[in-house]
């Protein structure tokens, strides 16, 4: 029988820049057996420097700039952490994050990028914008596009990057039809990087687009409407931007590592000079031995040494030397579909230069937007009949689309819906007593617990009662007892935090090892007043639901690679959502409330109306979806606990995207209240049906699904 291998060391990315993503998909395709994986980032995306230009000219939308990193750290087993960090410990070998969590490693690499942001500058942090990081910088420019009347802009700095935001900026206001004044600012020359040839083509560019360019002026301070000037001008501005020198994140230099203006020194093999178990590339490294400007193309080059070098580390190996190229091809964007082509002091433009670009680009994303499909696992030698069929289909769903399906626990309650947890009555003091795991659905230990708490509270709280006491059951995958022990640690810490801010103590619990991590509490609540069950929903009663449905449709997704990183993150948070506000709110008035998991609206409304013997009718168009959930349900993607719940409890007139989501198992999902009508508007929640006196599941207002 083969054994999971167990896990022995940690490797720790920090930031998803285009090195890291290279790596990331080429780890992916081969990785190290025995190593955990981790991704901090500070978002679900990072955006592509080579294509800025040409979204800032509206040739790219902005899905078309973003390397979605939940989708690439899926792809290579990467636990994500959606995080920032601050400090990097080399003593302890540590990362600390905004949040305040800490990361362990064996071998950290540093990918982290540069700010454009210009902090001695006054007035800046208020009333300017940095180019870089890029997703802050996007997300300001689409707000902009989307203003009206004349605008002013002011780009601080004049080198290429400058110069190629200028034109493109011009480029996109004149195809909003909105009157544009650009200016460049610079303490020197413009464009005193590049060769003469391409500088003549670059300046009489500027000069078409009708770009003010300002040389020899150094800014004093940033003002709302204004760039004053040293000399006393003041340059009319509505939105200044920052492309000037390069800047690194300041908790490199603070980590008493060797660094050159504050980026990080590394040797031959991309390793720190003092510390071999720290690696940087990017913008973040200065190549100590051949230093080489801040460009993506030595990002993009670095990448298979870097890739081959930790695993040398990780397998005991020998590293390979990385040797930039003394000299690259530059292309240059000329707001239009126009690009200037730079090398060994020659230059040539025109459209088919901006054509070849795009075609380098577009290579470039694509490596990460049709990531390789990984071959499906092979069939065991002399395996039973029917192994093979249940391999060719998606690996099965974690969280609660992994739970058994009604069907199969009719049994256990004769055919009888129970109530969400036991009520225990001792003398005058009744206690609520519940117990619920998971599958984990994501590769950080953190993020599963987080979730299994809120998941476990929700039967207390769909009772009326306070939460009291908890007890940790899990399954830890195989590793080393120094890598089972800060799991361990990581678990119980991320729970606790839960759990004592619901009002309840974790007291103990118990843990095993398996082959994967599995993450469970039994929970214990106080009661003041009768429990609120299943039963008692009247006629007339609004039905109100207190978080949004699609949890199951976007886990299914984000396991099999197609769930946008923005939709699994928001999907994540929701999880993670505590529902004891809506609980304290609904619990006076309540006739019947449950939370809504793994049999989904549907099964846990059905439930309802047959303790209460009553129908309901369900307005698909009220319902509340997570961002992404129709549009993936529209595409007929499906948890594997779906086709179980459907035909569990129909409802009649369902039809579409909607119509499917009703059956959605959901994962710490919200609660379903049955209250009097009158009162419905006052709660927290979406009202989305209707109690009836006719039997049954009905829907009504039919939704037509997302184009």
């Amino acid at each position: 029988m083969d054994q999971p291998v167990a896990i022995v060391k940690d490797l720790v990315f920090v930031g998803g820049g285009h090195t890291h993503a290279l790596v990331l998909r080429k780890w992916g395709m081969k990785p190290v057996p025995g190593v955990r994986l981790t991704l901090i980032n500070p978002g679900a995306t990072a955006p592509y420097s080579g294509m800025l230009p040409g979204h800032i000219a509206g040739h790219y939308t902005r899905d078309e700039l973003d390397i979605d990193l939940v989708r690439l750290a899926r792809f290579a087993g990467a636990r994500l952490i959606v995080d920032r960090a601050v400090a990097l410990d080399p003593a302890a070998r540590i990362v600390r994050l905004g949040s305040g969590r800490e990361v362990r490693y064996d071998i950290v690499s540093l990918d982290v990028g540069i700010t454009a942001e210009m902090p001695v500058l006054t007035g800046f942090a208020d009333h300017g914008v940095p180019a870089k990081p890029l997703g802050r910088f996007a997300d300001i420019w689409a707000e902009t596009c989307e203003g009206k009347g004349p605008i002013r802009i002011a780009i601080l700095g004049g080198g290429v990057a400058g110069c190629e935001v200028a034109m493109a900026a011009v480029h996109r206001m004149n195809g909003l039809n909105r009157e544009v004044t650009v200016s460049v600012i610079d303490r020197g020359e413009v464009l005193s990087s590049v060769v003469p040839a391409a500088r003549t083509r670059l300046m009489g560019a500027l000069i078409e687009h009708g770009v003010d360019v300002i040389e020899n002026a150094v800014p004093a301070s940033v003002e709302a409407d204004a760039v004053v000037l040293e000399d006393g001008r003041r340059i009319p501005s509505d939105l200044t931007i920052g492309t000037a020198g390069a800047t690194p994140q300041p908790w490199v230099a603070e980590s008493g590592l060797p660094c050159r203006d504050g980026f990080l020194e590394v040797d031959e093999y991309l390793r720190s000079t003092a510390d071999p178990t720290i690696y940087a590339a990017g913008d973040c490294a200065h190549i100590l031995h051949d230093p080489r400007p801040k460009a993506g193309v030595y990002a993009v080059r670095a990448a298979p040494i870097l890739t081959h070098n930790l695993r040398a580390d990780l397998m005991g190996l020998q590293c390979k030397p990385f040797n930039p190229q003394k000299d690259f091809l530059k292309l240059i964007s000329m707001g239009d579909k126009v690009a200037v082509a730079e090398k060994a002091g020659l230059a040539r433009a025109g459209r088919p230069l901006w054509r070849w670009k795009n075609s380098i680009d577009q290579k470039f994303m694509n490596q990460f937007r049709q990531l390789p499909e990984m071959p499906v696992p092979a069939v065991p030698k002399n395996a039973a009949k029917g192994v093979a069929s249940e391999l060719e289909g998606p690996a099965p769903c974690g969280g609660c689309g992994a739970k058994l399906g009604s069907h199969a626990l009719e049994g256990l309650l004769n055919g009888a819906p129970g109530d969400d947890a036991a009520v225990l009555t001792m003398g005058k003091t009744r206690q609520v007593l519940s117990t619920d795991h998971l599958r984990a659905f994501a590769l950080d230990p953190v993020l599963v617990a987080r979730v299994a708490a809120i998941h476990a509270l929700g039967d207390i709280w769909a009772m009326g009662a306070n939460p009291q006491a908890a007890l940790a059951q899990m399954i830890l995958p195989r590793a080393s007892s120094r890598l089972q022990g800060a799991m361990l640690d990581e678990v119980m810490q991320a729970a606790r935090a839960i759990f004592t801010e619901a009002g309840a103590e974790v007291i103990g619990g118990h843990s095993t090892e398996g082959p994967e991590l599995t993450i469970g509490f039994t929970v214990t609540g106080l009661l003041d007043h009768d429990p609120i069950t299943l039963a008692g929903a009247q006629p007339g009663d609004a039905l109100i639901l207190t978080k949004p449905l699609g949890t199951g449709v976007i886990l299914a997704a984000e396991m099999q690679g197609k769930a946008p990183g923005e939709d699994v993150l928001a999907c994540w948070q929701s999880m993670q959502s505590s529902s004891a506000e809506s609980a304290h709110a609904l619990a006076p008035h309540a006739h019947a409330m449950t939370d809504v998991t793994g049999f989904g609206l549907a099964g846990h409304l059905a439930n309802i109306c047959t303790a209460s013997n009553v129908g309901a009718e369900i307005d698909l168009a009220a319902l509340p979806l997570l961002p992404g959930a129709e549009a993936l349900a529209t595409q007929g993607i499906r948890s594997s606990l779906f086709a179980q719940n459907q035909a569990a409890s129909p409802v009649a007139n369902a039809s579409g995207p909607r119509g499917d989501l009703l059956h959605d198992p959901q994962t710490a999902g919200g609660l379903l209240a049955a209250v009097p009508a009158t009162v419905a508007e006052t709660f927290p929640g979406t009202r989305i049906g209707t109690v009836t006196e006719t039997l049954g599941l009905t829907a009504t207002g039919h939704h037509a699904p997302p184009a």
